[in-house]
Order: C-alpha cells, then sequence, then structure tokens
C-alpha cells in the first residue's frame, strides 16, 4: 500500500489544455473517487497515475516516489477497465495469473495467488471457463481479480460498473466496497455516477471542466457544497434551484419574481437585494400549510416516497415527500422548505453565500 500525491498536474493536447492544474492528496489506503461529467478530465487523471497517458507538467508520486517518467508496468497499480479487458482464448485462471506468469513466477506461487483471489471474490467454480461463458458481473469480478492477484500498491478503476445492469450495478458496488474494507489497498476509482460515488467514497473528488471543483467527504459535499455546480451534481433527485433576490430582514429569506419568499435560517449583512439562486434539495421540502404555494405538475410514485414536479411562478421544482397525500397534476399544494437546510448561491458566480 502506498499514499498518492497528485500535485499541480496539467495536461494538453496539442493547444488544448484539458487539466489546469490538478492537485489531489490521497492518503494511504483511501477509497478516493474521481466524479464529475463526461469531458472534465478525470478519465485523462487516472491514465495519467497509469503511466497510459504522458504529464504536460506538474508531478505524481506513489509513495515516496514521483513516477512521471516510470513505465506502467513499474509503477506497481493495478488497473480494472470499463470493458474488463479479458483475454477470450485463456480460462479465469489463467487471464487471472496471466501478469504473474509475465514476472516469470513460479507456477506453484501463480496457482497459490489466483485461488486466495478466486476464494476472496466467490470465483472458485468459475476457474475452468472462458470469459464468453461468464455474465457482465462474473467477468468484472474476474478483472478484478486479476489485479488482486498482483497485490498492487494502489488499485485504479476506470468506471468498471458502466456496462452493467442497474441491479447488477448495485450489488458491485456493495463489493468492491467491501473488498477494498478486507485489502486496504490505496484506491482511486474514476465515474460519471454520483450515486456510486456517495456509496464508496472516503473522500469525492468533483470535477469540472479540467479543474477540482471541491473535494470532501461524501456528507460534506452533501451538506456544505462550495458552489452551485457542486451542489447540482452531489444528490439524487438534483438540488432545486430558485432565482431571488435576498432579504435580510429580522425574517431573512429570498424574495422571487413572482413573489415568493423562501426562508432562511441566517443571513450576512451588506447583501441585501443581492440577486442570488436559492438551493433546496428535494427531500428538504415537505406539505405545510404555511408552506409556499405551487401547483402541481407531474406526480411520481415510487413506493417509499413520491417525488412531485411543481412549479413556483415561472420556476420548477422537484419535492421528495413520504405523506402519501393524494395529489395529482393541476393541484395547487403549499410546500415548506427547511430553513436550515438551505443554501444561498451568488448568481453572477455560482460561489455558496450561505449555508
Amino acid at each position: 500500500m502506498a499514499s498518492v500525491h497528485i500535485h499541480d498536474v496539467r495536461k494538453s493536447f496539442g493547444g488544448f489544455e484539458v487539466l489546469h492544474g490538478v492537485t489531489v492528496p490521497i492518503e494511504d489506503g483511501e477509497f478516493v473517487v474521481l466524479v464529475g461529467p463526461s469531458g472534465c478530465g478525470k478519465s485523462t487523471l487516472l491514465r495519467m497515475l497509469a503511466g497510459l497517458e504522458k504529464i504536460s507538467s506538474g508531478t505524481i508520486s506513489i509513495g515516496d516516489r514521483v513516477v512521471n517518467d516510470v513505465q506502467p508496468k513499474e509503477r506497481d497499480i493495478a488497473m480494472v477497465f470499463q470493458n474488463y479487458a479479458l483475454y477470450p482464448h485463456m480460462t479465469v485462471a489463467k487471464n487471472m495469473g496471466f501478469s504473474l506468469k509475465l514476472r516469470d513466477a513460479p507456477q506453484g506461487e501463480i496457482d497459490k495467488l489466483v485461488q486466495r483471489a478466486a476464494d476472496i471474490l466467490a470465483l472458485t467454480p468459475l476457474l475452468d471457463r472462458y470469459p464468453r461463458q461468464l455474465s457482465g458481473g462474473q467477468r468484472q469480478r474476474v478483472a478484478m481479480g486479476r489485479a488482486i492477484v498482483r497485490d498492487p500498491q494502489v488499485f485504479l478503476f476506470d468506471e468498471p460498473l458502466s456496462n452493467l445492469d442497474a441491479k447488477l450495478r448495485v450489488a458491485m458496488r456493495t463489493e468492491i466496497k467491501e473488498l477494498h474494507q478486507r485489502l486496504k489497498t490505496t484506491t482511486v476509482y474514476v465515474t460519471h455516477d454520483q450515486i456510486e460515488a456517495m456509496t464508496m467514497a472516503d473522500k469525492i473528488v468533483v470535477m469540472h471542466d479540467g479543474i477540482v471543483e471541491q473535494m470532501g467527504s461524501p456528507l460534506e459535499l452533501y451538506d456544505h457544497p462550495d458552489n452551485r455546480f457542486v451542489a447540482g451534481f452531489i444528490g439524487s433527485p438534483a438540488m432545486n434551484f430558485l432565482e431571488g433576490r435576498l432579504v435580510g430582514s429580522n425574517t431573512p429569506h429570498v424574495e422571487t419574481a413572482n413573489g415568493s419568499k423562501l426562508p432562511l435560517a441566517a443571513s450576512r449583512t451588506g447583501l441585501d437585494g443581492k440577486p442570488v439562486i436559492y438551493g433546496i434539495r428535494p427531500e428538504h421540502l415537505e406539505f405545510a400549510d404555511d408552506g409556499i404555494e405551487a401547483e402541481v405538475i407531474v406526480v411520481e410514485p415510487t413506493g417509499s416516497e413520491t417525488q412531485i414536479v411543481a412549479r413556483i411562478g415561472q420556476q420548477d421544482l422537484i419535492a421528495v415527500i413520504r405523506d402519501r397525500r393524494p395529489v395529482k397534476p393541476g393541484d395547487k399544494v403549499r410546500l415548506r422548505p427547511n430553513p436550515a437546510a438551505a443554501h444561498v448561491f451568488d448568481k453572477e458566480t455560482g460561489k455558496r453565500l450561505i449555508n
């Protein structure tokens, strides 16, 4: 195991810079998830850590060694790819032990390490099968087993679950997290799925347009997003954003264009009248007689809760309600935001002002 330090890393393709001075410290044994929309640079950063892409500037260290010019096979890392990358003509056992065979490891040692990985991942009954005889989830476990047998200092995962169906993705999330808890190996995991990030990570790194927007624990990012982008990216359904102006009187609130008053637990001096974005998560809205009047547009029952798309003036929002109150499109309801859970962002910069 080893710590990883990514310091002021930049990457350019010709004259186009895709990473703009990224710094990410990763502690020994930590599970770090790089998350962001397509094109944000997360996979490029992972490939540079693996040695598959050259670094334009900055440094990447694994343990005490700077690895900028170190060949991938000499970095003591193991990577699990999105498409599994299994050899179709080899059995599961031979796929898992192939990297050890390339190192001229004794066959007895290879068999021992393959069996250990197979026991961890419940692959023992499948060792004599070929990839074509396996399900998607089984192939992914074989790819993970191939990484485990190398006993690397760092595991790298590049969107490993994106080819699986929804139910299997949930099961594999649990397996990967359990594997990390057992092996305690430093892990860097790339995904565009913020649910994967929230449920798996010790630390999340939110990337956007080649920069790090924020990093921290899942609940830090959920409760205290630095800006509107992070607030909208972390959490499902996404945070609601309503435009208005800040009023910092005895009862601080944000007033929308139609006169609705969105409550705040506190305000900041010197910001009265400032155009802002009021952020409230769908789960922090509830039915209340003293709430803000809204028109129901769409009702989506999911069983344990109901998602309601409603309109306040000309602005839409989503409420997640656990009360099984009968509502239908066109109904007028009153929704009360929890002021203690509200966020206020600068309309121009997107930076958080309040919370």
